[in-house]
């Protein structure tokens, strides 16, 4: 829980809150404003980048990030488009 409190003091103290589940105990750093991901954690990963298989989904979760700031997710083909890259993100990626 140290960690993650780190983190929230690290960027601030209003970007992002902690959350457990309370069945399984799992700790979560959540961020829910877009542009406290835009502005504090994306930029973050960029200047300090992640290493191994998590780098094509970090990639991936920019390329959704800036679709969402140009508001092409209130379109149907940016919605589309977003689920196409959701389709290759994590254990889905083929």
């Amino acid at each position: 829980m140290d960690l993650m409190n780190r983190f929230v003091n690290f960027f601030g103290g209003s970007c992002g809150k902690i959350n457990q589940d309370s069945r399984s105990g799992a700790i979560y750093y959540v961020v829910q404003k877009l542009s406290d991901l835009t502005e504090n954690i994306i930029p973050f990963f960029d200047k300090h980048p992640l290493i191994g298989v998590k780098v094509k989904d970090f990639e991936d979760f920019k390329q959704v990030a800036e679709l969402m700031k140009s508001n092409a997710h209130l379109t149907k083909e940016g919605l589309e488009k977003i689920r196409e890259i959701r389709l290759n993100m994590n254990s889905l990626r083929k």
